[in-house]
């Protein structure tokens, strides 16, 4: 509770400082109970050390980003995907009857794709097939956000290479610098391990490099090589993987650099890392290791789900510690008091995040995980439409869809200047991480451009919940 409180000094201006006091009067006039005198008079005591205390840090803009569009011969119809399922892995219809379940359930249409690889019978699950496919989904998306940027690769001072379960040698940022002749001194960086969080974890990587490293351009690569990960053994923990999880990659410039900020589209105001891998069961609740046959694979162990939510809960309150107003943050401390000491059935109050945010980019782990999510923050079915449409289109791409759903807000023209965008990623260990964005200049003309050009105009689609 102590850090939900936190509060940022160039968000306490004199409104809020007015806001404080009534609310206080307020709750002192209407509940008379000693006992909240104390928790006041130390709230006000920590407002006026952290007006004091407070540093500023250097600005960090969001130039700009590329996603991939794959090749419309990788789609992968479900009748499709399952018929090659059941001749390379020998599949029983009771396991078929799984796929398609997890298929229909998890909220992806019959547009998403796997890279080529996969498409073989057997599988070509070799090393030198999934350097091709990483080859495949970078290299494009790399050389799209440098003609947008009009950079050259020399440009680059840190390069941030993001991929889950693939880490060969040399490392994919190494592929990068060798492939682009970058710079003898570029700073170059592999994250691995850290499933769906990894995306956002790099922002949050790259903004504390950039601390340290003045009038510098980062880049991140965000990807999953599927080619490497695809499971050929017949496990159900252990398929579910292979059903949800598609094709995709993204590209994103982030800078220090003051003149930057003329022609970049965001501005980082706050970043946020969770984890709980201090607890077994979030551990190992999404867990790579071999079956009863030594194949190796993925295990999605039931209690993910819980494990996921105990850890945004946490989550949250350190994001509502930092950029909710004060009256919420009240709100919240009061409730909080109310039921520990005297109404222990009552629930704690919610604050309303979308005061402060406008536009959220969540984890496309599954229809049910961004319903789920979208109810614990109260949010409205439009504020959780980029992830489901992203889901739809584009399937779970681990790490790079939280940029895909941005694409698709940019595309419909919902994002205006001013308006803040969160962006939560989720991942293995179990690991969160919280980015906020501001917008700070218009963004139209998007329709035409990215991964969402052809099918923009077709969505929001109805999908039955």
């Amino acid at each position: 509770m102590e850090q939900f409180f936190k509060i940022n000094h160039e968000n306490f201006t004199d409104t809020n400082l007015s806001t404080f006091l009534k609310v206080s009067s307020l709750f002192l006039n209407q509940i008379q109970e000693p006992i909240f005198l104390a928790p006041l008079l130390v709230i006000s005591f920590f407002i006026v050390f952290k007006i004091f205390f407070t540093s500023s840090s250097p600005a960090i803009y969001l130039v700009d980003y590329s996603c991939l569009k794959p090749p419309n011969y990788w789609r992968t119809p479900f009748s499709s995907f399952l018929e090659h399922s059941r001749i390379v892995h020998s599949l029983d219809q009771q396991s078929l009857d799984f796929m398609s379940k997890v298929l229909v359930s998890s909220g992806q249409s019959e547009m998403t794709c796997i890279p080529p690889a996969l498409h073989y019978i057997p599988p070509r699950l070799t090393h030198e097939e999934s350097i091709i496919e990483a080859q495949t989904v970078l290299f494009p998306v790399f050389q799209d956000l440098l003609s947008k940027t009009q950079l050259s690769p020399r440009d680059i001072d840190i390069i941030i290479v993001n991929c889950s379960g693939f880490c060969p040698s040399p490392s994919l940022s190494a592929i990068i610098v060798n492939r682009y002749s970058m710079r003898e001194d570029v700073k170059s960086f592999n994250i691995s391990g850290s499933g769906c969080s990894a995306s956002a974890l790099s922002v949050d990587m790259a903004q504390n490099l950039l601390k340290v490293h003045n009038n510098s351009n980062a880049v991140i690569l965000s990807t999953e090589i599927l080619s490497t990960g695809w499971y050929k053994g017949k496990e159900r923990s252990k398929m579910i993987i292979n059903c949800i999880f598609r094709s995709g990659s993204a590209a994103i410039l982030i800078t220090n650099k003051t003149s930057a900020k003329r022609i970049s589209k965001y501005k980082l105001l706050y970043a946020q890392r969770t984890q709980s891998a201090f607890d077994d069961t979030a551990y190992n609740c999404a867990f790579r290791e071999e079956d009863s046959e030594s194949i190796t694979g993925v295990t999605l162990r039931p209690d993910a789900l819980l494990a996921a939510g105990d850890l945004l809960r946490t989550s949250f309150q350190v994001l509502g510690s930092s950029i909710l107003p004060l009256e919420e943050k009240l709100r919240y401390g009061f409730s909080v008091i109310r039921k520990k000491f005297f109404h222990k059935s009552i629930e704690l109050y919610v604050p309303k995040f979308s005061k402060v945010i406008q536009h959220y980019c969540l984890p496309t782990s599954g229809k049910s995980v961004v319903m789920e999510i979208g109810k614990k923050m109260k949010l409205k079915e439009e504020e959780i439409e980029a992830a489901l449409m992203t889901l739809h289109r584009f399937g779970k791409q681990s790490s790079s869809s939280l940029w895909y759903e941005l694409a698709y807000m940019e595309g419909k023209e919902r994002v205006k200047e001013g308006e803040r965008v969160l962006l939560l990623g989720l991942g293995s260990g179990t690991k969160c991480t919280s980015l906020v964005w501001e917008c700070i200049k218009p963004i139209i003309g998007e329709a035409n451009k990215g991964p969402w050009a052809d099918t923009i105009h077709s969505y929001p689609v109805c999908q039955k919940i």
